[in-house]
Formats: structure tokens, C-alpha cells, sequence
């Protein structure tokens, strides 16, 4: 177990403020957020490559704040991977072996299962330079690994990577992570990434961790309009009032399956939206007149604003809907969506 105990941090005008944050063995934790927030500083706390200015860092209830790095067990992998070019993949795996002292035979043995474990046993005699990103990943992770550390740290490891090879990579580390039952604490930028990896995510803004909470609850129930913001989460609203399922925001009454006195904002997935020319028969509790304001590309689908009084939301609609609908700026439509669609927070 890992535990952050008001750890603070200031360079410069950056500043990480009574920072806690506790994570389980085994886990894969994500810290989430956008770059400048400290993600970085954090892990390099954490290693013990740079000493907080306040606070505790703790392993299995161990102090160790101001452990030199050697001493704490724990394994990174950077961004850009930082392989050694003149070393052959084999002889990357056996680095941190070496630095351990470990007996040649079980070196061997080791580099070799975490060459078949990670794909790259074909490998072993390539020198660096000449392997693929993908590659160079699955090399840096194995280094990491080889010396059975107590947790990896993982700063932002797909981010040079095209969206293809993203997507497989995701793959590759949490397949790496049932398999080794190794903790993770992965950085990233990326809420994709956060989503598909995490066991559960921690939301980092402002130099403080604003939530921490499983994918489904983040996505779901964010704490924050700053998170919800963050995620890419469309149709945030302000609620002017709400009592017994119904609330009110921009003029305009919703029904919302779990809105009671204590919410302040929802939000509903743009394509949780219906538009119609002719209201219609339905269980959705939520049905009103609208005018189309804009539209824009959203991949395959079309982002479509739109307004009622005050009210501005977004929908998503297919190329070939829009052009039944005759979509077009003054447009008037029907908006529709379920009670269970508004999420409130």
C-alpha cells in the first residue's frame, strides 16, 4: 500500500498543495489530468528522484519520504522510454538485474520469461534503435519489471504512440497487470486511457486531486463542473433549483430520476438527445420545443446545439438524420431524452 500524507511541493508558480492519496496493493491507479498539473513532480516524489517540501510518503506503512531511491523498490517507465542504444533488448531486460546483483542463471531466466510474457522473446539479440515504438514500450516495461519491483510507475507511456498502436498498447499494459499483479500508478492526459486502464482514477487540477473514484463513478458522477469539463463531458449545467425530481436550469423544467435539494449541476450524454420535427409518443419524461443554433463534425456523427430559453444543450445525430431532419441554423425541433439520462452532482 501507498499512501501520499499532505505532501506539498512548490517550483516556481507551481505548486502541489496538501496532496493525499491512498493506494490499494495490486491496483492500477491512474492519475488523470491535463499537462502543467504536476503529474511528473508527483511520480518523481514518489521514486524519490525529488523530496517534497512537506508531508509523508509511505510504503506499507513505512516512512519512506526520504528514502533515497534505491531504497524504495519501485520501478519507472518515462514517456520516451530512455533505452540504452548501445545495449541489445536482452541487454536493457538485464540492466536493473544486474544493479541487484542477480545471479546470471536467474537473470536469464527472468529476461526470458518477461521476453515471451511481453511478445518480444524474437528480440533479444536487436539492438534498440531498430525496434518500433510498440517495441521500444514492451522492452522498457520488461527493464522495469525484470527486478520484481514493489510498484511501477508509469509517466504518461503512450503518449508518443500513434491512436493504432495506442489502443493495442492499453491492451498490452493491463494484460501486463493481471498478470504480474504488480501496483501501477500511470499518469496520463488522456481520459481514454484512464478509462480502459484504471481500477480507479484520480482527477488531478489545480496542483490537488479534485476526485478519486472507479470509471464508472467518474464518468458517471463526477464531483466537479472543473472535472466533468475535464472528461470532455458536453451539457454541463447550472441548476437553478430542484426539488423531488424535477429541476429547473435555463428556464426550462427537467426531469431527473435523482435530483433532490443538495445537486447544483447536471449533465446529459449528447447522445442521450433526441431531436425530432413532431413530438411523438414516449416513455421519456423530458420533451420540449428547441432552435437549432449551430452544428459541427463530430466524427461519424454531427454535433447539433441547441436552445430552449435560456437552455443550451448539444446532440448527436447520424449524416442521414440530419438531412431528413433539414437541419439547418433556426431550425425548429423537438428535444427528448429519459429522466435516468440527466446525471446530477
Amino acid at each position: 500500500m501507498l499512501e501520499l500524507e499532505s505532501l506539498c511541493k512548490r517550483l516556481g508558480l507551481f505548486t502541489i498543495a496538501e496532496l493525499n492519496l491512498r493506494l490499494n496493493p495490486g491496483e492500477y491507479f491512474v492519475l488523470l489530468g491535463p499537462s502543467g498539473e504536476g503529474k511528473t513532480v508527483l511520480i518523481e516524489m514518489v521514486a524519490g528522484f525529488m523530496a517534497p517540501d512537506a508531508g509523508r510518503i509511505l510504503c506499507e506503512g513505512q516512512d519512506i519520504t526520504t528514502s533515497p531511491p534505491e531504497a524504495r523498490d519501485f520501478a519507472v517507465v518515462y514517456q520516451d522510454y530512455a533505452l540504452f542504444p548501445h545495449l541489445t533488448v536482452a541487454g536493457n531486460i538485464a540492466y536493473g538485474l544486474r544493479a541487484r546483483g542477480v545471479k546470471s542463471r536467474e537473470a536469464a531466466g527472468r529476461i526470458r520469461a518477461l521476453a515471451e510474457t511481453l511478445g518480444i522473446a524474437a528480440l533479444l539479440n536487436r539492438h534498440t534503435g531498430a525496434l518500433s515504438g510498440g517495441e521500444q514500450q514492451r522492452v522498457a516495461l520488461a527493464r522495469a519489471l525484470a527486478p520484481r519491483p514493489r510498484m511501477l510507475l508509469l509517466d504518461e507511456p503512450l503518449a508518443a504512440v500513434d491512436v493504432g498502436l495506442r489502443a493495442r498498447l492499453r491492451h498490452e499494459l493491463r494484460r501486463i497487470h493481471q498478470h504480474t499483479g504488480t501496483t501501477f500508478l500511470h499518469v496520463t492526459h488522456d481520459p481514454d486511457d484512464a478509462l480502459y486502464l484504471a481500477d480507479r482514477i484520480g482527477v488531478m487540477l489545480g496542483g490537488c486531486i479534485r476526485q478519486v473514484a472507479t470509471p464508472e463513478e467518474l464518468f458517471r458522477s463526477p464531483s466537479h463542473p472543473e472535472v466533468a469539463e475535464f472528461l470532455g463531458m458536453r451539457n454541463i449545467m447550472t441548476v437553478d433549483s430542484a426539488s423531488q425530481g424535477i429541476c429547473r436550469a435555463g428556464g426550462v423544467e427537467i426531469h431527473a430520476a435523482l435530483a433532490d435539494e443538495s445537486i447544483s449541476h447536471m449533465w446529459i450524454k449528447p447522445e442521450e438527445i433526441l431531436l425530432s420535427r413532431q413530438p411523438f409518443d414516449s416513455s421519456a419524461r423530458n420533451q420540449f420545443r428547441c432552435t437549432v443554433e449551430e452544428w459541427e463534425n463530430s466524427g461519424p456523427l454531427l454535433a447539433v446545439r441547441i436552445s430552449s430559453g435560456a437552455l443550451s444543450l448539444t446532440a448527436l445525430v447520424t449524416y442521414e438524420s440530419f438531412n431528413v431532419l433539414g437541419i439547418d441554423v433556426g431550425t425548429e425541433l423537438y428535444c427528448t431524452f429519459k429522466s435516468s439520462a440527466v446525471h446530477c452532482f
